[in-house]
């Protein structure tokens, strides 16, 4: 009897992860990953110039905060991180506003992107989506909170950079992840519809940091044993064929984390991966698919299955 129930126990984990593949690849989540990383890899560098010129009116005479800034805000991108120096963050007025600017429009392509890939995970019609205004303002609310939450993790690095031993190594990594969960969290947060309630979205914010810090151990590994021994011609395609790959995994993940929450409340196991929908859990999927495309509040999509 142990053994059946052991046995029952397993198919139902393992039909958890096969019903997240199966809706990742229903909800053509692998496209909308594709347009996240694409206005995420153009909203980068203008990011990075405003960081880097603010820390140079800030930090110009602190090299101590500078260390931290470089082991902390930094390290969140390891593909390029490695590549700004720290004497290279002096303050201009000039690159200020044009960083601004560019940083602003970038980031809001970024976070309606990922707001039409949630809506579409989550199955939000088109008519219960928030319009253009509300849009902008949750993505400048993202961009806001992402902004402290990288003040802190300066601090926070701040407070161990100075330390030697296993123990601030281990600190640091457990920084990093509470940063990620954080980071994770208000994009989840500000980014998923309202009707959404905050308890459905901690496991996939979970999922999401703790890839996130492999990714960035990953991306940190590539620098130390392929670009610094490449050409320097050869270095820069490579850091800029790592960086793609690097935000579209990114995106990847964070929509397969999407996906996680999705199929856990709904409970949208288990899937047959192959041959029409037989099962419940499929019917329910490809109806709220459907029901998507509702764009009026008098339009009603009803869904029948033929047996």
């Amino acid at each position: 009897m142990r053994a059946l129930d052991r046995y029952q126990q397993t198919r139902k984990w393992l039909a958890i992860p096969l019903a997240v593949v199966k809706k990742f690849g229903d909800d053509q989540a692998g496209s909308l990953a594709a347009l996240v990383a694409y206005y995420a890899f153009f909203s980068l560098f203008p990011l990075l110039l405003v960081m880097t010129t603010i820390l140079g009116f800030v930090l110009q005479h602190n090299p101590g905060a500078q260390q931290s800034v470089e082991n902390s805000v930094l390290a969140q991108f390891p593909v390029i991180g490695s590549q700004i120096k720290l004497h290279s963050l002096t303050g201009s007025v000039t690159s200020l506003m044009i960083g601004l600017v560019t940083s602003l429009l970038g980031g809001l392509g970024v976070t309606g992107a990922a707001q039409n890939a949630f809506d579409r995970v989550w199955a939000v019609p088109f008519k219960n989506r928030a319009d253009f205004l509300k849009s902008r303002l949750r993505g400048l609310a993202l961009i806001g909170a992402l902004g402290v939450l990288f003040i802190l993790a300066t601090v926070l690095s701040g407070l161990t950079s100075g330390l030697h031993g296993p123990l601030p190594k281990i600190g640091s990594v457990v920084v990093s992840l509470i940063v990620n969960f954080g980071l994770f969290l208000a994009a989840f947060r500000f980014l998923t519809a309202a009707s959404i309630p905050t308890r459905c979205l901690w496991i996939g914010v979970a999922f999401a940091a703790v890839f996130w810090e492999i990714l960035q151990v990953g991306g940190g590994l590539y620098i130390n044993h392929v670009v610094r021994h490449a050409s320097p011609t050869g270095s820069q395609f490579a850091i800029v064929i790592a960086l793609l790959v690097w935000l579209h995994l990114g995106a990847q993940v964070t929509l397969y984390a999407a996906e996680i929450n999705v199929v856990v409340t709904r409970k949208l196991w288990p899937r047959h991966l192959i041959g029409p929908p037989q099962a419940p859990a499929d019917e329910e999927t490809l109806r709220a698919l459907a029901k998507v495309e509702e764009r009026d509040q008098s339009e009603q999509v009803d869904v029948h299955f033929q047996r």
